[in-house]
């Protein structure tokens, strides 16, 4: 794949210093200029002040010059203006505004996690000691960037952009309701969306393990209840356990563990989901501004005015 990497996003908030401390108490680490960086992937999230929340942009790694070049080609096809120095091409997609960058970076390389150990039935795998999900005390840190959701009021010219421009490639579709689209070999790196207004609506964030989703989502929870949005559940589409919550400026931040991966595109097959399984396989059923965020109304509104 040429594409590799969900190298970072940046995000337009109307409240900086507020959504800042939620995503330092989130376990992201604060570097500079509004960045934030993961354990393994660096400065992933950068915020930046906007009159309202916004997608600004997001930026996907790429192996070399090569691939900028194919990726240039393809959008010249397609009509679509980009620009081009340094290492790095810079388009817009046509419907959202949201900025793409691919850049020239080096492959994410995790280093392996030991696994954890869980006793079942017939298979004892700990022995004598307490699960390290109830003992750890630190707090929960994030390894990655995993995906973004995006919502657009023009679903085919979006995908378009994204799988014939860009090069992302289609993993599931939710039957009109949206697609989940891959960089890398997580089963998604961008769920776009079938929306009445282009918004944002969640970034996903890897952990080690379902304690630590649960772990890290109690913690947030503590002064703050007003932060919970959905969890603890686990998806059908992509299969991972998640938990969401609301930072301060109404975007949706999501811990998960245990996603699928696709490393050979041959042996995976796309499926359309309909129903709950597009949402979830088991877990609380999702509140209605999980699927409607509560500021949407308020977006269009905004939208239009602009």
């Amino acid at each position: 794949m040429a594409l590799h990497k969900m190298a970072s996003v940046t995000v337009g908030v109307p409240n900086l210093a507020e959504t800042s401390a939620y995503y330092a108490d989130f376990g992201l680490t604060p570097t500079r200029d509004g960045w934030f960086a993961t354990v393994d992937g660096g400065e992933q999230l950068r915020l930046v002040q906007t009159p309202r929340r916004r997608l600004i942009g997001f930026t996907v790694g790429v192996d070399d010059e090569d691939d900028l070049s194919r990726v240039a080609s393809r959008l010249d096809r397609l009509g679509i203006g980009h620009r081009r120095t340094g290492g790095r091409l810079v388009s817009a997609e046509p419907v959202t505004g949201t900025t793409v960058t691919l850049e020239i970076q080096e492959r994410l390389r995790q280093p392996r996690q030991p696994a954890v150990p869980y006793n079942g039935p017939g298979r004892v795998e700990r022995v004598g000691s307490r699960a390290p999900g109830i003992t750890r005390e630190g707090p929960v840190r994030p390894r990655k960037l995993g995906h973004v959701v995006l919502g657009s009021i023009d679903f085919e010219v979006s995908r378009t952009y994204f799988v014939d421009g860009v090069g992302f490639k289609i993993s599931d579709l939710v039957k009109e309701a949206g697609a989940f689209m891959r960089c890398t070999t997580d089963h998604h790196n961008l769920l776009l969306l079938r929306a009445p207004v282009n918004f944002l609506h969640h970034t996903s964030w890897e952990v080690d393990s379902v304690d630590e989703v649960g772990r890290g989502a109690v913690r947030m929870l503590e002064d703050h209840p007003e932060r919970h949005v959905w969890g603890l559940g686990r998806h059908h589409v992509g299969s991972n356990f998640f938990w969401y919550l609301k930072d301060p400026a109404g975007n949706f931040s999501e811990y998960y563990s245990d996603t699928d991966c696709i490393v050979d595109d041959q042996l995976w097959k796309p499926e359309v989901f309909e129903g709950a399984l597009g949402l979830y396989s088991w877990g609380p059923p999702p509140p209605p501004s999980f699927l409607r965020p509560e500021d949407l109304a308020e977006l269009m509104t905004d939208s239009h005015g602009a």
